[in-house]
């Protein structure tokens, strides 16, 4: 099969490889998913440029979790009628040696999610990180029904999900935050009520300003290390901050503001969600897809061959919307 492939972490056009490797063969409880669409995600980027991570944790490694494709083999103990079937993956190349930037992968039959024939392969390879990022994020700790919420980026990649969620779940408010007048078209596409450019207003006193000085119930948090100043003063008194990613390593927290507002605050990975956790959100997800009720953005598609140009553009922080690959 032919697959993008490094053996050591680095820039993206030095160690990152394209070719011939041998097809995987389903084991037990297994299924071979032949894919047309990868998935590049930020946390694909940062594992290889070996952020975070001091060795290799296997010798070869075939990156991204996220892909699209049609199930072409199945290993013993799983149904052979799945054979034929459309699917989207989640976590494939989590704590595994081979990912979806390939033409074949070899997954948990768990792992492979019927993909609905309405909705594309190139909107199936963006589902096991952004929509469920942003779905957990929504549902976790009592969900948001009748609540104001707080987007950060609304035009990213998790951010776009996020807002149309919210406003399915029964958020009465969605306010998001972008970076100009392009991104807060697609923001109010997705439903956002407010929009606040966060390089002109100061984002706390617009959040304030748009609630009548309220607050938001939830925040939703892409970048805890640059936003957690603000985030603490736009969140209402008794509500929830919800965070999935940092820029930064390490960051500060004031106590005082915590404990003042008995502010919850939810910290989680995506790749570490509890089974029913997951279970829930690809429940609620599956419906809304089935339903044709959701829109995908993607920002670009690359031929695998260009990973590195892909892993370059998502790495730039300029896109806007979801990255994939085309395999087949």
């Amino acid at each position: 099969m032919r697959a993008a492939f490094y053996e050591r972490t680095g820039e993206a056009c030095e160690v990152l490889q394209y070719g011939e490797l041998p097809d995987p063969e389903p084991g037990p409880g297994e299924v071979r998913i032949k894919l047309s669409r990868s998935g590049v995600n930020p946390s694909d980027v940062k594992q290889r440029a070996g952020r975070g991570v001091r060795t290799m944790p296997f010798p070869r490694i075939i990156p991204h979790s996220d892909g699209a494709g049609v199930i072409d083999a199945v290993g013993s103990g799983v149904d052979a009628n799945r054979i034929g079937q459309r699917v989207w993956t989640w976590n494939a190349a989590y704590k595994r040696r081979n990912g979806t930037a390939a033409q074949y992968v070899t997954l948990p039959q768990e792992q492979a999610v019927d993909l609905p024939d309405c909705v594309s392969d190139d909107a199936g390879a963006c589902f096991g990180i952004p929509a469920l990022t942003a779905l957990h994020a929504l549902l976790t700790d009592g969900g948001i029904a009748g609540q104001r919420v707080l987007v950060a980026g609304g035009a990213g990649a998790v951010g776009y999900y996020a807002i149309q969620f919210a406003r399915m779940l029964g958020a009465v408010d969605v306010i998001a935050t972008v970076s100009s007048v392009e991104k807060e078209a697609l923001a109010r596409d997705a439903g956002a009520t407010h929009c606040i450019n966060y390089r002109t207003v100061p984002v706390a006193d617009a959040v304030l300003e748009a609630t009548r000085g309220a607050g938001v119930d939830r925040v939703i948090e892409v970048d805890v290390a640059s936003n957690a100043e603000l985030d603490l003063k736009a969140v209402a008194e008794g509500g929830t901050w919800v965070v999935y990613g940092s820029r930064e390593r390490e960051f500060k927290l004031p106590f005082l503001p915590l404990i003042d507002r008995a502010v919850l605050a939810r910290f989680f990975s995506v790749y570490r969600l509890a089974a029913p956790a997951r279970d829930t959100a690809i429940r609620v997800l599956q419906v809304w897809l089935r339903n044709n009720q959701v829109r995908h953005l993607i920002a670009e598609c690359y031929p695998l061959s260009e990973i590195a140009r892909a892993h370059n553009k998502v790495a730039s922080g300029e896109v806007t919307g979801n990255v994939v690959l085309a395999v087949g």
